[in-house]
């Protein structure tokens, strides 16, 4: 098996993020970690900030892209770039996506588009194992 570069995780809570981390950095490979669907609203973007600088003080030479959730407030959005959170999803209509880019771009925040799969880690017993085995991919022949 040979590792996946930049897979997307859905990390959690800080464990996650370290765990995710500990294994990218195992392998040598970058991750994209994202937040739960809507999480902006319910732990706020300093706290999924300052999860993913922990996990980045313990794992420094991962390469990250941290990703929060901002549901379809475009508030929210506004409230994480503030906190200096680099990127940000909203789903919402395309003229407020339009708005929001122009005003990520001016900060130099990434407003992400949502694609392909992503490992979530709620309920993982054992996630460093699962991410593991999601980093990984078969050799070809």
């Amino acid at each position: 098996m040979k590792p996946i570069d930049n897979q997307k995780i859905i990390i959690h809570s800080a464990g996650d993020a370290l765990a995710a981390l500990s294994v990218a950095d195992e392998m040598g490979v970058g991750v994209t970690l994202l937040s739960a669907p809507g999480a902006a609203a319910y732990i706020g973007a300093g706290v999924f900030r300052d999860m993913v600088a922990a996990a980045l003080e313990a794992y420094p030479n991962v390469e990250v892209t941290a990703v929060i959730d901002c549901g379809d407030d475009p508030g929210l959005a506004l409230g994480a770039m503030r906190h200096g959170i680099g990127a940000v999803s909203i789903s919402n209509i395309p003229e407020i996506r339009a708005k929001l880019s122009d005003i990520a771009d001016q900060r130099g925040v990434l407003v992400y588009e949502k694609d392909g799969p992503a490992l979530d880690l709620v309920d993982m017993t054992d996630p460093v194992c699962a991410i593991r085995a999601w980093l990984c991919e078969p050799e070809s022949a």
